[in-house]
């Protein structure tokens, strides 16, 4: 059988995209189709918040999934809303891409060399904050587009640099525009950041004969580690009932037996941040178990975010 996989349409959401056609067909042996479908995101121009946050890419996938015209889905993980969408299931989450967040600037200058008033672009309120926050000189400037169009206003002079994610760089083979990675210490991105995420509808649970290759695809695109500090990441946004596109970052990674979390919170003027860890170990090796504590950690420190002022600092509740 042939796989259908339903993608957006942009240069990045195909490379990525392909790159899970690829895996599915080396694992299984069976061909691949991307079917790729336009979302309301990609032809507004409209500033993501505007929108109602980066779900709006989401969207319009999933209903492409649920009316059965592609048998998954692939989503960029930071893109999707962490509450669960009726009928449908995120069955594999394959290894994550470099999670950073990466400056392209005119004449290879990194963020500390800008001049003082540089106009340096983003489309997103937690870059935009943490750009501030390092740099409250700078001229923060809002923009939309794919990566190329937003190279070009730094190639074009309009802009003195933009940030993006190091993954779509890697992915589209542009990782020569970048001029310095953000150490995920001190930058922390967004929750998930550089993950994908395999959505699928939750009725082929109920036929997994009638749906073995497409359950041996997932098979092969699962990476455990991945979707734990995934989990534990979105988990963050899920407690403090923040969007996508709220001034968050966060930072998981697995450690010898658990998880280390770092969440921070920024005014969106950069006047503030607040910033927590935590740490927890795993009760057992247990799939289920992992996933039940790497959503408990990231509750947990959300919990002490709202306890130390977070939801005073930035606006939390979003859609």
């Amino acid at each position: 059988m042939t796989l259908r996989v339903g993608t957006r349409g942009s240069a990045l959401a195909m490379a990525q995209s392909g790159d899970v056609a690829r895996a599915i067909t080396e694992a299984t042996g069976e061909p691949t189709e991307l079917i790729p479908v336009t979302t309301h995101g990609d032809v507004s121009r409209e500033s993501l918040s505007s929108l109602g946050g980066t779900g709006v890419f989401a969207s319009a996938l999933r209903e492409f999934l649920l009316r059965a015209e592609c048998d998954l889905v692939v989503h960029s993980m930071k893109d999707l809303p962490t509450v669960a969408y009726a009928g449908l299931r995120i069955g594999a989450v394959p290894e994550r891409a470099d999670a950073r967040d990466v400056l392209c600037a005119r004449d290879s200058l990194a963020l500390a060399d800008l001049p003082d008033g540089a106009r340096v672009g983003t489309g997103s309120p937690r870059r935009a904050a943490q750009l501030a926050s390092r740099r409250p000189d700078l001229q923060v400037m809002d923009i939309r587009g794919n990566v190329e169009t937003r190279l070009g206003f730094v190639a074009s002079g309009e802009l003195d640099a933009v940030v993006l994610a190091a993954a779509g760089l890697s992915r589209l083979g542009r990782l020569d525009a970048v001029t310095e990675f953000f150490d995920l210490e001190s930058w922390p991105t967004a929750p998930a950041q550089g993950a994908l995420a395999i959505e699928v509808r939750t009725a082929i649970f109920d036929d997994r004969d009638g749906h073995a290759v497409l359950f041996a695809a997932l098979d092969a695109l699962e990476h455990p580690a991945t979707r734990a500090t995934a989990t534990a990441e979105r988990a963050v946004l899920n407690r403090l009932e923040a969007g996508c596109a709220a001034p968050i970052g966060a930072h998981a990674e697995t450690t010898a037996g658990g998880i280390r979390l770092t969440a921070a919170v920024y005014a969106p003027d950069g006047s503030g941040t607040l910033a927590l860890t935590r740490e927890a170990d795993f009760a057992t090796s247990a799939g289920h178990e992992i996933i039940g504590t790497a959503e408990n950690v990231g509750s947990a420190l959300a919990d002490d975010l709202l306890a130390q002022g977070a939801a005073t600092l930035a606006p939390l509740r979003q859609s």
